[in-house]
């Protein structure tokens, strides 16, 4: 091969793959933030990725270029996006592992929030997760519930669901296990241990 050649091929790979170091900054780049993304989320709660509204999937769309544009910086090429797109999706895999120990649990997840207590509304845990009376009495309408009398309780789930519960049948502890509140909902919806 001539020198000429090589420098041909050199230009090709440059083209089309990635420096050792590109791919050191691919790779520390995808770390730092998915480490910031959790953060953020863990920070600013469960509403953040929940029942995503048309707003909401806007911007996390633009927040996703933000983040990719952001992981590749001047070397979007195949080779770096597969190179990010495997960091990742690696991460992910390890996130999942770390959730198998208590500690790794919550460290990842948020705490859920009990928002009713048989009828009564929990204003304070309504504050701390951003909830709207509005938006219980409206997920109360989707579980069917036609009067406050019927609810046992209402969570707010670390996956930013809201769940209702209907007062009729007795709540096993374990059912409440590592709800924030669970203490306030009254002993006749309980069943004894």
């Amino acid at each position: 091969m001539t020198e000429i050649d090589l420098q041909e091929g050199s230009i090709m790979w440059n083209e089309f793959g990635l420096t050792w170091g590109d791919a050191g900054r691919v790779v520390l780049s995808a770390v730092g933030l998915y480490a910031l993304v959790l953060l953020l989320i863990r920070f600013m709660g469960q509403r953040t990725m929940a029942n995503l509204s048309s707003f909401d999937l806007a911007a996390a769309v633009a927040l996703g270029a933000v983040v990719g544009r952001a992981i590749l910086g001047y070397t979007p090429t195949l080779v770096a996006g597969a190179l990010g797109l495997v960091t990742l999706l690696v991460l992910q895999a390890l996130t999942g592992q770390l959730r198998r120990f208590p500690g790794g649990l919550a460290a990842v997840n948020n705490r859920a929030y009990l928002l009713m207590a048989g009828s009564e509304i929990v204003v304070s845990n309504l504050r701390r997760t951003h909830v709207s009376e509005a938006e219980i009495t409206a997920r109360l309408r989707v579980a069917g519930i036609r009067s406050r009398k019927e609810v046992a309780c209402v969570i707010f789930e670390s996956t930013g669901e809201i769940s209702v519960l209907r007062a009729g049948f007795p709540i096993e502890p374990e059912f409440l296990a590592n709800v924030k509140g669970a203490e306030l909902i009254p002993a006749s919806y309980l069943a004894v241990p």
